[in-house]
């Protein structure tokens, strides 16, 4: 492991603004939702697809990439035909479920009332509940 070090989350080559960018995206928290899940076994890229309406392929793709990269996703191939893909997550991938779990309740949470002020904002009807 190496030395942690702190930056300038105003400085946009920060490597600590540079990783909240990736790690910010509803993809990347909705495949460490569904990998925290599984933990400690694996998740199969056909199984993550399924599990997350709406993501591409190539845009899964490109998430578990990332996250592989950034080693918070450890990927497994099954010398099969075809190669069977399988995910879990890391230690450090476990340690930001308890962050992103937070955010995700407190969307769910808040979520009437940035509707409610966005209404307001873009002077539409208020939606009765």
């Amino acid at each position: 492991m190496t030395t942690a070090r702190r930056g300038d989350l105003f400085d946009p080559k920060c490597p600590t603004r540079q990783l909240l960018d990736r790690i910010g995206t509803k993809w990347t928290s909705m495949v460490i939702k569904v990998l925290a899940d599984a933990a400690p076994g694996e998740v199969r890229f056909g199984e993550l697809r399924r599990r997350m309406p709406g993501i591409s392929q190539k845009m899964l793709s490109a998430t578990l990439q990332s996250l592989v990269r950034d080693g918070l996703v450890a990927r497994r191939v099954e010398p099969t035909v075809p190669p069977g893909v399988h995910y879990r997550l890391t230690e450090l991938g476990l340690s930001l479920d308890g962050p992103l779990a937070a955010l995700r309740a407190w969307a769910e949470r808040h979520m009437s009332a940035v509707d409610h002020n966005n209404h307001l904002a873009d002077g539409l009807p208020q939606r009765s509940e």
